[in-house]
């Protein structure tokens, strides 16, 4: 068993781990492991926005552009295609990218085809909203976590390696070990988020600064591989559990710090639905989701319903299930949203 924190990112402690030197977990559990040159990574998230059947095509069509030009030169290593229903009715479609490194994303992202794309008044004129969440976190500001030794998601699969069965899992206050960050700094988040920059006619184009140690965490199953009682768990008593607490920081997250929160579905290349989904929040801390996690009703009833899960199943899964959390320092956020309703992501609880 070995830590979660590489090795070459291991630094003197200042700040004690919540568990003692001799912890066993119940179960093994595995990290994503960048190799030493890779510094940072970059996670986008472009979105289209629409509402209503009429719509669908377009959406669909403009998703598809955004794919296609995920194969240019300097393109990311990896990229999901995602869908899901938010609380205005709007369908969001979302093309998840990742890049080891943040010198071809710039590159990728300043090519004709891309910028043009982006900055042209056009976007502005087509019935449809769009948006760009890019955070670029250090490899000292995020950790992640899988059941599975394999067959990673999100960043882990640009990493290009997995660490040995780790320590640091099973146990309140694991997410915060697991970041190297932790072992000098208390990631105590400060300044607010702000609209930085907008046209004239508010709510076209506007752009979102985020704060000192903004925290984002994307938490996903896939269930493709379920079968007999392992499926009817999942499905009748596992997943309605997590789709009410995914609701609820929906709905009602900004009281207790999320400022935004999706719960997504992935889709084929064909546009049609998988057996994966995540959840996708961004906090005002990671104290804050913290508290969310360890307290409240919502989530303790997640937990337990996984517990109640993994003991049925005597720990054996075919459910896969994992996690990537960032904490993020300002100038490794940008968020920009163009024709888009004032609840969407960062925008919520500001325009």
């Amino acid at each position: 068993m070995e830590s979660a924190i590489a090795e070459h990112l291991k630094c003197p402690r200042t700040r004690h781990r919540r568990i003692e030197d001799d912890y066993v977990p119940p179960y093994p559990a595995w990290s994503a492991r960048a190799a030493g040159a890779v510094s940072q990574v970059v996670m986008g998230y472009f979105g289209v926005q629409s509402r209503g059947a009429a719509m669908q095509g377009r959406a669909c069509a403009a998703l598809a552009g955004i794919a296609r030009s995920f194969g240019l030169t300097d393109g990311p290593g990896h990229h999901d295609l995602t869908h899901f229903v938010d609380a205005d009715g709007f369908d969001n479609m979302i093309a998840i990218a990742y890049w080891n490194d943040p010198a071809p994303f710039a590159r990728w992202c300043a090519t004709p085809e891309v910028d043009d794309w982006w900055q042209s008044d056009q976007r502005l004129d087509e019935d449809l909203g769009y948006f760009r969440e890019i955070v670029s976190p250090r490899v000292a500001h995020y950790e992640t976590l899988f059941n599975t030794p394999d067959r990673f998601e999100g960043v882990g699969v640009v990493m290009g390696g997995a660490s040995g069965d780790i320590q640091e899992h099973a146990y309140w206050g694991s997410m915060r070990d697991r970041i190297p960050l932790s072992q000098t700094d208390a990631m105590v988040p400060s300044g607010v988020r702000a609209i930085v920059a907008q046209t004239a006619q508010a709510g076209r184009r506007v752009r979102v600064a985020g704060h000192e140690h903004l925290a984002m965490i994307r938490s996903g199953q896939e269930w493709a591989d379920t079968r007999g009682q392992e499926r009817t768990l999942y499905v009748d008593e596992m997943e309605p559990v997590l789709r009410e607490g995914m609701e609820f920081l929906r709905d009602q997250g900004l009281g207790i710090g999320c400022y935004s929160n999706r719960y997504m579905r992935h889709l084929d290349a064909a546009g049609a639905p998988l057996e994966k989904s995540f959840g996708l929040s961004f906090w005002r801390s990671l104290a804050d989701l913290e508290r969310w996690a360890e307290s409240h009703p919502t989530h303790v009833a997640i937990f337990g319903g996984f517990m109640r899960y993994v003991q049925a199943l005597n720990f054996q899964l075919q459910l896969r299930v994992y996690h990537e959390v960032s904490v993020l320092k300002t100038d490794e956020q940008s968020y920009e949203y163009v024709n888009c309703h004032p609840r969407t992501g960062l925008l919520n609880g500001l325009a």
